[in-house]
């Protein structure tokens, strides 16, 4: 009868409700399956099987606010002030052209309903741009990938609420910017760019990808000045075929021609690769 009458004890937290297990070095794996799987998804519920992936700076400022910017360092007279907006105004070219190239695409892939989706780091630069082109259009949605970063990188206002995420790891992240991807479009940027830009180059080239997909790389001009492509065929680090993984563009008319032509013909050749 004692053992009838004794009070039961307070259950335990199953462990996939054990945050204190789950935030450990114990459950990375847990952390790493749910990053992974969470976005797959949202993916499917919002029925995108495929992207137009934009990389490029955050710290590339819109063209109004970087002239705003040129406009107050003009009135302090700082010589140094002045060059650095005088830069950023030069710079902000490309922030105008991302989002005129996220506008067009995301048109475009609406007029034809191709299912066709803008997807950004979901910062701000470059990022921004191409979820702000998107937006510009009628019912355009575009997805933001964003990393959690010691200096707090917050999602830019422009992704739509439903395709907004937020990763931990660089290596998940940069997994379900490939997966989806059917172009990529990669804008001046710093060391962040560099390492989309060249992990994917290096897949497409070692045919690791089981899709073609095209790769843009957006400004000449800044290009061939911070890279040396010629210089590591010159040096046979690379072959000269390499070079053709990837085209050179200088406008937003140019870029979205070459992307749309390249994946309206791979739309024809392979229907049932793009089952929308």
């Amino acid at each position: 009868m004692s053992g009838q009458n004794k009070a039961h004890g307070e259950k335990a937290p199953r462990a996939y409700e054990n945050q204190n297990f789950i935030s450990s070095p114990d459950g990375r794996l847990i952390r790493i399956i749910a990053e992974m799987q969470e976005p797959q998804h949202r993916f499917r519920r919002e029925r995108i099987r495929d992207s137009i992936v934009f990389f490029g700076s955050a710290r590339t400022p819109a063209p109004e606010d970087a002239l705003a910017q040129l406009e107050k360092a003009k009135k302090s007279k700082d010589e140094k002030k002045i060059k650095a907006a005088e830069m950023d105004l030069e710079m902000a070219q490309y922030y105008g052209q991302a989002r005129e190239l996220a506008r067009l695409l995301t048109e475009w892939s609406i007029d034809n309903h191709y299912g066709y989706y803008v997807c950004s780091g979901g910062g701000p630069g470059i990022m921004e741009a191409a979820n702000r082109g998107a937006k510009d259009v009628e019912d355009g949605r575009s997805i933001g990938l964003n990393i959690t970063l010691p200096f707090e990188q917050y999602p830019n206002a422009y992704i739509t609420d439903e395709l907004n995420f937020e990763f931990n790891y660089f290596f998940i992240r940069k997994f379900w910017f490939t997966y989806l991807a059917k172009a990529i479009v990669v804008f001046p940027g710093g060391f962040g760019t560099f390492d989309e830009f060249f992990e994917i180059l290096t897949l497409v080239q070692t045919k690791k990808t089981a899709k073609i997909m095209l790769i843009v790389l957006f400004g000449s001009d800044f290009w061939n000045d911070v890279i040396n492509f010629d210089g590591l065929v010159r040096r046979g680090v690379i072959s000269e075929e390499d070079l053709e993984l990837f085209k050179f563009a200088d406008t937003a008319e140019d870029a979205f021609k070459y992307i749309t032509q390249e994946l309206e013909r791979l739309r024809k050749l392979f229907p049932l690769y793009h089952p929308h």
